[in-house]
């Protein structure tokens, strides 16, 4: 994998830069749509790469593990072509899924003892076995193996746990190094900077995993618990030690504001489940701001649903045809509401490029944050 910054801004840390991978090219910074099992929930393929302007996707590695399964992820060929999407995917390393089992879960030296949410199977994750996973699965980006500390965890907790992370890493290192794809081409491996909202913790990761020399560098434990403020505090923090030369990935981040503000603060790469999640339960996110399509005042709206919107369905169905299809719980509501919302991050990122490249970001940051944040 390499990284070009080609841009950057004058007036904050906001980059604009170029990944290449055996897959394809990706302009930063980029929201990745997130297909947690193999797919984006209520959305095609097609749908993906031409009308939301997908670059990459990700996978997961928890859920794919458990199902469909190795075996049947490498008689495939690998998640490319078992899913058909044939450009760069990156996969997380189950750390964040595992914390979230936290009563089905043990955590020791070796790696973590967990039970499958699906049928209370006993499994055990490590920094080798999740490599070997990703291997398997043969994402292009994948995730060192970490655990993902509560947001409101102690000092004490969260120096041991970062502790377990750099330790765990240092093993994800080796046994990446020992390792190929199983596919014949090439795979980068990020590290995971945690450290939860304590400074001098996040500085010390930050150096450690700076050190390593990766491809590019995630920041991971934020948006768990913690005030924002606090998230773009460590996102500072951290952005002042990774390297420049290096694709910044801020996990699981966020709403349309977080991710502007997190542009500003020099980060290249996000996804979060927030667009699908909150589209199939009606919250349609635009550029005058965001709509919840079950109120009552859409019914008898029959303008677009967003009449300057990035995606065909914004001007093809009516608010009120769309509310029309949320009441009856209509499975189509669902897939129009993630692709808009889809297209609408990919949108707002390829717009935040096209500023950075303009070099008026922060003017332009600060006219369209107030609107894409208010209820309409």
């Amino acid at each position: 994998m390499k990284f070009e910054l080609q841009y950057k801004d004058s007036q904050s840390n906001a980059r604009a830069g170029l990944i290449t991978t055996d897959h394809g090219q990706i302009e930063t910074p980029i929201f990745m749509p997130v297909g947690t099992q193999g797919s984006v929930k209520a959305v095609h393929m097609t749908e993906l790469e031409n009308d939301i302007k997908a670059q990459i996707i990700l996978g997961n590695t928890y859920h794919l593990y458990l199902r469909p399964g190795l075996d049947i992820l490498r008689q495939a060929g690998g998640l490319h072509k078992f899913n058909s999407w044939s450009k760069p995917i990156l996969t997380d390393s189950g750390g964040f899924q595992v914390f979230s089992l936290a009563e089905n879960r043990k955590l020791t030296e070796e790696g973590a003892i967990f039970r499958s949410h699906i049928d209370g199977s006993k499994h055990m994750f490590t920094p080798e076995s999740v490599m070997d996973i990703e291997r398997t699965i043969g994402a292009d980006i994948i995730m060192a193996f970490d655990e993902c500390t509560p947001g409101d965890a102690d000092y004490k907790y969260a120096e041991k746990s970062l502790s377990l992370t750099e330790r765990w890493l240092d093993r994800c290192i080796k046994r990446f190094d020992e390792t190929e794809c199983e596919y014949g081409y090439k795979q980068a491996l990020f590290p995971i900077v945690q450290g939860c909202v304590y400074p001098d913790l996040r500085r010390r990761a930050a150096e450690n995993v700076a050190s390593k020399g990766a491809d590019g560098n995630a920041i991971g434990g934020l948006a768990v618990g913690e005030p924002t403020e606090k998230m773009y505090e460590m996102i500072e923090v951290v952005n002042e030690i990774l390297p420049q030369d290096k694709p910044r990935y801020l996990m699981g981040v966020g709403t349309p504001a977080n991710i502007l503000e997190a542009i500003e603060r020099g980060v290249d790469m996000f996804d979060c489940i927030m667009p699908t999640r909150n589209g199939r339960n009606g919250q349609i996110f635009t550029r005058n701001g965001i709509m919840n399509m079950r109120n009552q005042k859409w019914a008898k709206d029959f303008s677009p649903i967003d009449e300057n919107g990035a995606s065909f369905v914004d001007t093809l169905y009516s608010k009120a045809y769309l509310r029309h299809l949320f009441i009856v719980n209509e499975i189509l509501a669902l897939q129009i509401a993630s692709v808009h919302n889809l297209a609408f991050y990919l949108w707002l990122v390829g717009e935040a490029r096209k500023h950075i490249v303009a070099g008026d970001f922060v003017t332009w940051k600060k006219n369209i944050i107030g609107d894409i944040s208010r209820r309409i």
